[in-house]
């Protein structure tokens, strides 16, 4: 059956880090993810995990400068010595906490440059994140996030995320698959798992729009949940929404999914 992954970048987010692992344990998550745990090291979230019998599912490289806006750095040119780090740090990193996957952000596109111009570089540096990331035994992620929730960020579309994955041609590169973004693009969710599953290692789900709870918008999880069904999907289904009220309040949500569990 699918399992529900706690985003806890999102839920509980009125408790700080640590002590979310903790809550979400509470309320039956065995599985958690959060893009950049690095705030804490490494052995700590391991204990956590341990302690709460939770497997960690995917964390994102190091995303670049926040204070320069970066939300990732492999499209950049000049950067690949940084990113190369970051591999580096984020495997090690993913291989003491035993995270399943580790995802490459592709970065803002720099001011007055298109996306083809950025294209060889970002494809040659998610080459470089497979080959490491293979060495280590751990599948690489792409996801994309559409424009509405990220300007100008370069990998941008689900369709986008194929045509690098065809390029690379890396055994152990998959999306990392957002029903909320895909909504937000105007592309129907269900019909790309169904046309797609074979390249989506992992979901995430958050309804469209309001990016809250499932069932408090118009994306159809049933039938969503079917088609990942119907795919034989093995992943988690991560929660990477923005509760309407408390984490726990909204939670009795999944009661009305139970092809999900």
């Amino acid at each position: 059956m699918v399992r529900y992954s706690a985003h806890l970048g999102y839920l509980f987010a009125e408790i700080p880090l640590e002590k979310r692992f903790a809550a979400a344990r509470k309320a039956g998550f065995t599985e958690v993810e959060h893009p950049n745990p690095y705030v804490i090291p490494a052995e700590e979230v391991n204990r956590l995990c341990c302690e709460n019998d939770q497997r960690f599912v995917q964390l994102a490289l190091p995303a670049g400068n926040p204070s320069r806006g970066e939300k990732g750095i492999a499209c950049l040119p000049g950067r690949e010595l940084d990113f190369q780090l970051s591999v580096d740090m984020g495997i090690t990193y993913a291989k003491r906490i035993g995270s399943r996957f580790v995802h490459v952000m592709s970065g803002v596109l720099p001011k007055g440059v298109t996306r083809d111009e950025v294209w060889p570089t970002y494809v040659r540096n998610v080459c470089f994140a497979c080959e490491m990331a293979h060495a280590a035994d751990i599948p690489v992620l792409i996801e994309p996030i559409g424009l509405a929730t990220l300007a100008g960020y370069m990998m941008d579309n689900p369709f986008l995320a194929l045509q690098a994955i065809k390029e690379v041609g890396a055994s152990n590169l998959f999306m990392l698959f957002d029903a909320f973004h895909a909504a937000n693009a105007e592309i129907d969710p269900v019909a790309f798992v169904r046309d797609h599953h074979g390249c989506i290692a992992h979901v995430h789900i958050a309804d469209h729009p309001g990016r809250h709870e499932p069932g408090s918008g118009e994306i159809n999880f049933v039938a969503l949940f079917e088609a990942l069904a119907a795919a034989n999907y093995k992943g988690s289904i991560g929660l990477e929404y923005v509760p309407a009220a408390s984490t726990e309040a909204g939670l009795s949500w999944r009661d009305h999914f139970p092809v999900a569990v």
